[in-house]
């Protein structure tokens, strides 16, 4: 047995790991409730799988009172990501967060590593496995600078986030784990302590395809939710109507202080199309997917990091070797319908993330319950008149 092995072995004895990947026993998506939103049809799986080669593999830490969360890992394409790099930009809404990986991407606009989502305390861990991941890869002999891609959200609420459950193993575990397909859903990976709303939140995913006179690209968007504000779906106030939202004390009793941090929190956003775009055309698509945030009711708090990460598999457009090269770009004026569809897939993606994650009792006793979901689709079928 490798190192390595052993390693894992000795900390599956310890903790109990999920691999997630199999989408067939999760809660209802909003979709299989009858509502649907946006104009464009979805992909075959409403995930962000749906763009041809993107893979995703989860790594669920759920054990004892304290240990609730996970990895949920991003992989642009089944090659050697640092060989051929993705043309990518990311979009920095509200800086309250530690992304790792943003300057150079911001510099030379792509990413040479697959994309770690976990927790704001293991981001050293996601690193250290993408430095492994990469240098491990055969071709990557020689190489001797990594631009690991990081992204996180704080569970503390639910997870003892100070004990670092996860570990460099895990995360080369969930990148090894990465398929196609329907993707899970609630909590699972990197969603398996997060709050949205004050209900419980975690991944959601979903996908649009442009009709053939846009070009027919898809547009597949994954999201790791732990934000507040005042939850609205599809255009309906529902945490008004629930009479659970942020400032609801000092708002219906004037004379009451509410602690101004309440509904702080953070969003990663992963936007991947097939689309031929630069790193130029994805950070505009990327600062269109921050709109859907607003759509479902945040208005990104002083302490919310809220980033957006796009990058596009185009194939004519994986940046190879040294030599020079040429870029296949869309025109501007044909980028519309891509920055409607990056609104409606992140939207429903954000959405996704509620209907499907459960009630979950976490450290110190905590309980975040699971969104109502049977209550909210009675208040928008009857908002918008359906049956």
């Amino acid at each position: 047995m490798t190192k390595r092995g052993f390693i894992s072995l000795l900390l599956a004895a310890s903790i109990v790991v999920l691999n997630v990947n199999d989408a067939a026993s999760q809660k209802k998506r909003m979709r299989d409730y009858g509502i649907t939103y946006g104009i464009f049809n979805t992909g075959k799986y409403n995930a962000i799988t749906d763009v041809e080669g993107v893979t995703v593999g989860q790594v669920t830490l759920y054990s004892g009172e304290d240990m609730r969360t996970g990895v949920t890992a991003i992989l642009p394409h089944s090659g050697n990501i640092f060989r051929k790099k993705v043309p990518a930009a990311m979009y920095l809404g509200n800086g309250f967060g530690k992304l790792a990986g943003y300057s150079q991407v911001k510099e030379l606009g792509n990413i040479e590593t697959p994309i770690v989502l976990t927790n704001t305390l293991s981001i050293a861990a996601g690193l250290d496995a993408l430095i492994t991941h990469t240098i491990n890869q055969p071709g990557n002999e020689n190489v001797r600078s990594v631009n690991g891609i990081v992204g996180e959200t704080n569970d503390g609420g639910l997870n003892n986030i100070r004990a670092r459950y996860v570990k460099p193993e895990h995360v080369l575990q969930a990148i090894e784990n990465a398929k196609g397909g329907a993707v899970e859903e609630g909590c699972v990976g990197a969603g398996t302590g997060t709050i949205c709303f004050s209900w419980k939140g975690g991944i959601g995913t979903s996908s649009r395809v442009l009709p053939k006179s846009f070009g027919g690209y898809t547009i597949g968007v994954l999201v790791q939710t732990n934000y507040g504000g005042v939850l609205e779906v599809c255009g309906v106030e529902v945490g008004k109507k629930l009479k659970d939202y942020s400032y609801r004390k000092t708002v219906e009793d004037k004379a009451y202080r509410e602690e101004e941090k309440k509904g702080d929190g953070s969003c990663m956003i992963v936007v991947a199309t097939d689309a031929p775009l630069d790193s130029r055309q994805l950070e505009r698509i990327a600062k269109r997917a921050f709109m859907a945030l607003a759509k479902t009711g945040s208005f990104a708090t002083n302490g919310s990091g809220d980033y957006v990460i796009a990058f596009s598999v185009y194939p004519g457009n994986l940046i190879e070797g040294e030599e020079p090269h040429t870029t296949t770009v869309l025109d501007n004026d044909q980028m519309s319908p891509l920055f409607a569809a990056t609104v409606e897939a992140t939207a429903e993606a954000l959405w996704n993330s509620l209907f499907a994650a459960t009630t979950t009792k976490g450290i110190n006793g905590r309980v975040v319950e699971e969104l109502p979901a049977e209550q909210v689709v009675k208040m928008i079928k009857k908002e918008k008149g359906l049956k």
